[in-house]
């Protein structure tokens, strides 16, 4: 009775983030009651591995009572302080520090937010304050990549470059333009790793001279590019397009809201890359999924070009949650969970689930199989030679996420029939064991459908 008012509430009154809001109507919201680790479980008491982590977001796993014992103790002693008015809270402090220390580089100025899309947001609002503080307003351009996310407010969708984020918006706006992805899988320059960067070097260089050299602000690139269907460039792109910023006078912004906090391995994927960006933004696993909040880490030389132009005038932008402490305790205890052995375990489950995906590869359906640590993604098609991908009429996004969920598995399933994972840092073996095996099962039954049978005869 109480799961059924439920359905009744969620359809009469919740708005839902990405979904068909009739669709949604028709088939009614499922319940989730609890998490334990990698596993959740819904208001009828059906167990699932998540696979993805809520939305990429709980590396650290569900309840860990270290995270829910720090946010009690910090709501009990100080449950909110600004930052507006020179005031500011231990834990936020203490954090921005603990960041600052573990980034790469220079990056030792931290602002906080609530979560990626205003971290982005924030990134476009300093850099405009960058370059006008410099004497240069003309450079008031942005450029993104293809298939690339920076998340969903006004700003940001624009800078995103996927169909469901512009239709009906009006963006992009008309000073954010992009260049193609690296998507090895299908790029037009073949799947050799120095053709795609070289592909890409020339994109961008052709881009700015498109604009105008003296018009470009910022280049902004995920690590991996998640929801575009989890890219991977090939070893080397994100330092080589770094270096091309740098030599063309362009600030480089590092979208870690996703690959950050031990996703693929390390702290921060631009550590791995060997890169140092002008701005990083993090998000999701700064704080687990456990409370909102997100964060820009600039340089040195961003920061200090602002508080110069400034003066003792104040910069214009704040928002009322910033450095928020209950966030800000649960973002430092998450963090000491990660460096007392999460890392580590999700570096070995993270091998582990790369293993088991690619035993996937001879699937009749599977065309590719990528993903770096606990990141993946597997691609299907209906012809693998020909790459054809699963008919729009198979519905890929809403039956295949139903076959796993009854299955016992939840996935982030694309519309284009992407398959996307990534767990818990905390996953056990058998557990990475069971993704891969219910994936399986998953396959088989999709294998089945009569649309994807139809596509392939």
């Amino acid at each position: 009775m109480l799961s059924n008012s439920l359905v009744e509430l969620d359809r009469a009154h919740l708005v839902h983030p990405v979904a068909s809001y009739r669709g949604h109507e028709r088939r009614g919201v499922r319940v989730l009651k609890s998490g334990s680790g990698a596993t959740i479980t819904d208001a009828s008491g059906r167990r699932l591995i998540d696979g993805f982590a809520g939305l990429w977001c709980v590396n650290a796993g569900y309840g860990q009572n270290s995270i829910v014992e720090a946010a009690t103790r910090q709501l009990r002693e100080l449950p909110y302080a600004t930052g507006y008015f020179g005031l500011g809270s231990e834990p936020a402090i203490r954090l921005a520090a603990e960041l600052a220390e573990r980034a790469p580089g220079d990056l030792n100025h931290v602002y906080f937010t609530l979560g990626g899309s205003d971290a982005v947001d924030s990134t476009v609002r300093f850099i405009r304050y960058y370059y006008n503080a410099k004497g240069l307003p003309q450079k008031d351009q942005f450029i993104s990549i293809e298939q690339g996310y920076h998340g969903s407010s006004t700003v940001g969708a624009g800078l995103t470059a996927l169909p469901a984020f512009h239709a009906g918006f009006g963006v992009p706006l008309d000073w954010q333009h992009k260049i193609p992805s690296h998507y090895a899988y299908r790029n037009p320059a073949g799947s050799d790793p120095q053709a795609i960067i070289a592909a890409s070097l020339t994109a961008l260089r052709g881009k700015v001279d498109e604009l105008g050299a003296d018009r470009v602000a910022a280049f902004y690139a995920e690590p991996i590019q998640g929801s575009g269907g989890v890219l991977v460039p090939p070893p080397g792109w994100m330092k080589a397009m770094r270096h091309l910023c740098s030599e063309l006078d362009i600030l480089f912004v590092a979208d870690e809201v996703i690959t950050g906090f031990g996703r693929t391995g390390p702290l921060f994927a631009c550590s791995e890359d060997g890169v140092i960006p002008d701005l990083m933004t993090v998000a999701k696993g700064l704080t687990s999924g456990y409370a909102p909040m997100g964060a820009v880490l600039m340089s040195d030389d961003v920061y200090d070009t602002i508080a110069d132009g400034a003066g003792a005038s104040a910069v214009g932008h704040g928002y009322t949650y910033s450095a928020h402490p209950v966030s800000a305790a649960i973002g430092l205890e998450v963090l000491r969970l990660y460096e007392a052995g999460l890392l580590e375990n999700g570096r070995k489950a993270g091998a582990r689930l790369m293993e088991g995906l690619r035993s996937l590869s001879e699937h009749p359906l599977v065309g590719d199989v990528r993903g770096r640590g606990m990141l993946a993604a597997i691609e299907l098609v209906v012809d693998k030679e020909r790459k054809i991908p699963l008919p729009a009429s198979a519905d890929p996004s809403r039956r295949i996420f139903d076959r796993a969920w009854d299955n016992g598995l939840v996935i982030r399933a694309f519309g284009n029939g992407v398959l996307g994972y990534a767990p818990p840092l905390c996953c056990t073996h058998d557990e990475i064991d069971a993704i891969v095996e219910r994936t399986r099962m998953t396959l088989d039954q999709t294998l089945e459908d009569p649309d994807v049978r139809a596509a392939m005869s």
